[in-house]
Order: C-alpha cells, then sequence, then structure tokens
C-alpha cells in the first residue's frame, strides 16, 4: 500500500506550516507567552466554529481528554527545548526519533500492517533528520538539558501521534476531532501562563497578537491536515512525512537564526527526499 498522492501533498504542505509556527516561537522573545498566544488564539477561532459542527462521537472522547493532556506536556517541552537549544538541533532530535517510535508503538496499539516500503521510508526519513546531527557531534556542542527534553518530547509527540490516530478514527468527523481538540488544548496553557505571568501576559499580547494569530492559523490547519490524512493511511508513515519539517525548519534555522549548517546536511536531506518517494511506491 503506497500513500495516496493527495495524502502526500497535503501532509508536505502540513509540515511547511509546522515548521513556520515552530520558527514563530523559536524567534520570540519569551516562549512562554508566545505559546500562550498561539494556543489560546487557536482555542478562541476554534470556540467560534463549534456551533458549525457537529461533536466528535463519544466513543473518541477518552482519546480526546488524553491528547489534551499530552499536548499540554509537549508544549512545556517545546518550551524547555527551544529556551535551552537551537532550532537546528532540537527540532530534528524532537521531529526525527518520532516517526519509528509511532511505526513500533502503531503496530500493537493500532494493528496496523506496514509493507517493507513503508517500513524504509520511516527508517530513510529518520536517518535522514537525525543523522546529520549525530555526524556533526551536534549533541557534544548542546547543553544535555536541551537534548534531553528534546527526546522526552520525541516520546510525547509519538504519544499524542498515536493517540490521535485512535481518536480521529472513532470521532467520525475528523474535522469536528480537531476543532475540540485545538479549543480544551488552550485551556491548561493558558491557565499556567496566567498564574504565572498573568500581568505580562495582556501587554505582551498587544505587540505580540498577529504573530500570534499566524502560528494559531499555522497550528490548527497544519495538523488538520495531518488529522484528516491519519483516517486515509497508515499512522506510522503520515507522521514519518510530516516530520520532513525538519528539513525546512534547519533552512530557518539557518537562514533567520544564523544557526550552523554543515555538510552532512545535504545528504541528510536526499535520504529524507528518498524515503518520501519510497512511501508513494
Amino acid at each position: 500500500m503506497s500513500l495516496p498522492l493527495d495524502v502526500t501533498l497535503l501532509v508536505l504542505g502540513a509540515a511547511l506550516m509546522h515548521a513556520s509556527w515552530n520558527a514563530i516561537v523559536k524567534s520570540s522573545p519569551d516562549k512562554l507567552l508566545d505559546t500562550t498566544l498561539l494556543a489560546a488564539g487557536g482555542g478562541l477561532m476554534c470556540l467560534a466554529a463549534l456551533p458549525f459542527l457537529p461533536p466528535p462521537e463519544p466513543a473518541s472522547w477518552p482519546w480526546l481528554a488524553a491528547s489534551v493532556v499530552l499536548h499540554f506536556l509537549y508544549f512545556i517541552a517545546l518550551i524547555g527545548a527551544y529556551q535551552w537549544g537551537d532550532l537546528s538541533h532540537t527540532y530534528p532530535l524532537m521531529r526525527g526519533v518520532a516517526p519509528l517510535l509511532v511505526a513500533l508503538a502503531g503496530v500493537v496499539v493500532l494493528q496496523e500492517t506496514l509493507t517493507l516500503p513503508i517500513w524504509t521510508g520511516i527508517a530513510l526519513i529518520s536517518v535522514g533528520i537525525v543523522g546529520p546531527m549525530l555526524a556533526q557531534h551536534d549533541l557534544q556542542h548542546t547543553p544535555t538539558r536541551a537534548t534531553l527534553i528534546a527526546l522526552a518530547n520525541a516520546f510525547l509527540i509519538a504519544s499524542y501521534t498515536l493517540v490521535d490516530g485512535a481518536g480521529t478514527r472513532l470521532s467520525g468527523d475528523p474535522v469536528s476531532y480537531c476543532v475540540w481538540l485545538f479549543m480544551l488544548d488552550a485551556i491548561p496553557i493558558t491557565s499556567l501562563a496566567l498564574v504565572l505571568r498573568g500581568r505580562e501576559l495582556l501587554g505582551y499580547a498587544r505587540s505580540r497578537w498577529h504573530w500570534g494569530l499566524l502560528g494559531s492559523a499555522l497550528t490548527i490547519v497544519s495538523y488538520g491536515i495531518v488529522l484528516w490524512a491519519l483516517t486515509r493511511a497508515p499512522v506510522a508513515a503520515v507522521a514519518a512525512l510530516r516530520e520532513t519539517s525538519v528539513v525546512i525548519a534547519t533552512v530557518i534555522g539557518t537562514v533567520l537564526f544564523k544557526e550552523k549548517f554543515g555538510g552532512w546536511r545535504i545528504p541528510g536531506a536526499i535520504l529524507v527526499v528518498g524515503g518520501i518517494t519510497v512511501l508513494r511506491l
């Protein structure tokens, strides 16, 4: 089974949007408040859409609740990773390890059967993402704290991907599931920011609201595409294809943030492209 062309193209577009909103958070002067603006803006957008959509089927509610918890932990880990490490180091580590974890767990949790081309494509994409970082010995020049947080977030990413793969399929409507997820996601991170930085949040929102809205829109559309794709293709294949955003994030980190770009990034990108091609076989 190969990935349908429409799924492939839309998930690649989602990868571009995902890398873009991560760059917004990384470039912000305050990672917690910017992440809060992004989540709160997305929550308000989705709240406005609720009257026009049916609620998700009750069978998906436990999965939706679990996803909200996992996404909250993901946001916290994301803030820590970007606080202590470069985008070009932490982003590949978080996103490159997750597809292999999803593939291994998906076979057990979702009883998915993956073909040899899909396993090969996942492996090529993961190696192409993580390999250049290891080859350049980035681990030796990055705070251990950033590396550990990024690895922990890889497990969280794999976990919520599997949870949302099951929840979306049970929801009866991927769009409704996405809208409810983002509306509920906004509650815990916004509550935390109000408790810790309530006095600063309003003023910060006045100066960064446009970036918050842009990031919110990118987040909702990109993950909405992924949730739809999870109903059309194996979770592991969608997860791997989505993580091609790492190649885009590396370019953004190099061009905008002047982060180090080594020669190993080129063969890594070639492996990622090869993985995408194999997934389409």
